[in-house]
């Protein structure tokens, strides 16, 4: 909790500063928001939990929330719509189901959404955002790979796959599955070629993705847009001085995302990503409003952080043992103590905590307060709280 509560800490001060405010949403869900419009493939569904919610006669199948983004977007459409702009952040728990055991099936998320911008300026400050929580968190050495799911979906499209199918040939891809793409039609055989070779590019500058116009399969206009806007985007970061890899076949689980796709990763290890998904809250029934987000993995990060450096020193932790006859006193001297910054324990009989820098013996006749420093084992006979806080303050400096 001391490794979780950092990394909260950590990201609710990045979000907080950045004008971001805190919302959450239920654990339990309706199903049919993660259905009816098509945001989430086959196979992520299949590992879902869901059930039925009896209310009186009728039944609905609930879910244990699998996503963090959907839930906001109807949280946004709900009650937030009237907002131009709405920056928003939530720490939550979702849930997946993984047959092998190894991995955890409840996951915990730092995730943040701009809705109602569609600059590249919004995606960037979100990349920015993700990057700025990390540095607080001391982790560096981290990769940012770029991806742009209107360009991978205009190449999928030439192909005359569904929007269902693009999902599920690009995660063959990603995989690595190099028959992803056989199969075609003969007319097409030639063309799904040039676009897996195509979607396995990868480069480190805007000068790649301009050159890659060259490389853009005849006949498909539909590729500018989105080329644009991703060249935008990265000749954006290129001037803070991000250090990002252009890798277009990263766009993993891309099946709500529109635009740019971003993943953040420590060696092998994702502990991160998000993207520009403009469609998602018009499918849902909201207004035609852009949108993009990401999510930090809390249970990823928490293996990284070592709270022990990073967190603030710890308050100087005091054990108050207390006469039966100056029960009262103990109590609003702990009190005094507490307010004033320290860790106070009461001693209840057996044996003492560890890690104690201070003794308060509190007594019935005067001297009332006896400190003692367990490093130097000196003893102070004092008479009221004013004169135990003051030395307290001028002893632990």
């Amino acid at each position: 909790m001391t490794r979780f509560r950092l990394i909260e800490g950590a990201f609710r001060d990045c979000c907080l500063k950045g004008g971001y405010e805190e919302v959450r949403t239920p654990t339990l869900e309706c199903l049919h928001l993660f259905t009816s419009t098509g945001t989430l493939t086959p196979s992520m569904l299949g590992k879902v939990y869901s059930f039925l919610d009896w209310d009186g006669w009728s039944g609905e199948r609930v879910v244990l929330r699998p996503d963090g983004t959907i839930p906001v977007a109807r949280l946004y459409i709900d009650s937030m719509e009237e907002k131009e702009l709405a920056r928003l952040f939530y720490v939550a728990n979702v849930f997946i189901f993984e047959q092998t055991g190894k991995e955890t099936r409840e996951r915990w998320q730092c995730g943040a959404e701009l809705i109602g911008m569609g600059s590249p300026l919004a995606d960037v400050e979100l990349i920015m955002l993700a990057l700025a929580v990390l540095k607080g968190l001391n982790i560096g050495g981290i990769e940012v790979r770029l991806s742009h799911a209107g360009v991978i979906r205009a190449l999928l499209a030439k192909l005359g796959l569904s929007p269902g199918e693009q999902a599920m040939v690009f995660d063959r891809i990603l995989d690595g599955d190099a028959e992803a793409l056989d199969g075609l039609e003969p007319g097409r055989a030639k063309l799904g070629e040039a676009l897996s070779l195509w979607l396995n590019l990868k480069g480190e500058s805007s000068g790649f993705l301009k050159n890659l116009k060259t490389l853009s399969p005849p006949g498909l206009p539909e590729l500018e847009p989105g080329l644009d806007d991703f060249i935008n985007i990265v000749e954006l970061l290129e001037s803070l001085g991000c250090n990002y890899r252009i890798d277009i076949a990263s766009g993993r689980g891309f099946e709500y995302y529109t635009g740019v796709i971003f993943q953040l990763f420590l060696g092998d290890e994702k502990i991160g990503g998000g993207g520009r998904y403009d469609a998602l809250i018009p499918l849902m029934g909201g207004s035609d409003i852009p949108a993009s987000g990401f999510a930090l993995y809390l249970d990823r990060l928490m293996e990284l952080v070592a709270p022990e450096v990073l967190a603030k020193p710890p308050a100087p932790k005091i054990l108050i043992r207390v006469e039966p006859e100056a029960i009262k006193q103990g109590f609003s001297i702990a009190s005094c103590l507490r307010d004033a910054g320290y860790v106070v324990e009461l001693y209840l009989g057996g044996q003492e905590s560890a890690n104690l820098r201070w003794t308060l013996d509190v007594q019935a006749k005067a001297p009332l307060f006896i400190l003692t420093d367990q490093v130097s084992h000196n003893k102070f006979k004092l008479q009221t709280s004013a004169e135990v806080l003051t030395l307290l303050k001028e002893k632990c400096r």
